[in-house]
């Protein structure tokens, strides 16, 4: 049975975030249908007094299964990651952010869709982006279901949600792990494990709520993030994964969302990328 299957759960925190999103996001882990034999946590770097008092509440009530790892300083998303996976003792492992929710049934869910391909190396789902609670779904990220659509997508968007991803670490190891890219080290390592045979599916369904707003845009914008775009669609190209003009016209329209103002970036990822 999928419950039977064991995995990990794969967590990064920093000082910027939210004791409340936190608590919030641990307690959706903890209760899971499917529940988990190890959940590590990541502390990219000091912490604040109130997120230290979330995770010393946390592993009082769960001591056999929560384990955190105290980085001293922060070296960003791709190394606690790195850290992290390392870390992991089951070959299952289930990403999780520190402010978003999981559903209840997230895990069993994808440990049946493992169960009945096991060939499979990485999948996700539907993440439904929300406001204030999860009964305020502002936008909604379907993914591709199938390897065929998974391969196209991936020649011009991010074919997984990363937030509820849940992959083979031996698989994710082979293709070089998380490596430094500014806000796409997930995207690079799917386009990575895509090229080394990984096979990926998308259950088409709700996994996990995510919070969003303005910020969430936000952080997608700017000179630097316009190169980091620019930057990855060339080793996709370089690499043989799309062709030149593909890679022309990626950067192009990438470059025009990244510096449009917020307001507007915002209105073209509800309307064109979010359903």
């Amino acid at each position: 049975m999928a419950a039977e299957m064991n995995y990990s759960v794969l967590m990064s925190v920093y000082f910027k975030e939210k004791a409340e999103f936190l608590s919030e996001a641990m307690r959706s882990i903890f209760d899971q249908t499917a529940v988990t034999d190890d959940f590590v946590l990541v502390c990219d770097g000091p912490l604040t007094p109130e997120l230290d008092a979330v995770i010393d509440d946390m592993l009082a009530a769960h001591p056999e299964t929560l384990h955190p790892i105290r980085l001293e300083k922060n070296g960003g998303l791709g190394n606690a990651l790195n850290i992290g996976l390392r870390a992991c003792k089951n070959e299952l492992v289930a990403r999780m952010d520190s402010d978003d929710i999981s559903r209840p049934d997230r895990c069993e869910k994808q440990l049946a869709l493992f169960g009945r391909i096991p060939e499979l190396s990485i999948a996700s789902g539907i993440v439904e982006e929300f406001t204030d609670s999860v009964e305020n779904i502002q936008s909604r990220r379907v993914p591709p279901e199938t390897m065929p659509e998974i391969l196209e997508f991936a020649k011009k968007r991010n074919p997984f949600n990363h937030p509820c991803v849940m992959y083979r670490k031996q698989a994710v190891e082979a293709a070089g792990g998380y490596q430094d890219f500014y806000l796409l080290e997930d995207y690079y390592l799917w386009v990575r494990m895509l090229q080394s045979g990984a096979v990926g599916c998308n259950l088409q369904e709700p996994l996990l709520w995510m919070r969003a707003g303005s910020d969430l845009y936000k952080r997608r914008s700017g000179w630097k993030y316009a190169k980091s775009q620019r930057d990855l669609f060339r080793y996709m190209r370089d690499s043989g994964f799309i062709s030149t003009a593909r890679y022309i016209g990626n950067t192009v329209l990438r470059a025009g969302s990244s510096l449009a103002p917020n307001g507007l970036r915002t209105a073209m990822f509800q309307i064109f990328v979010r359903k």
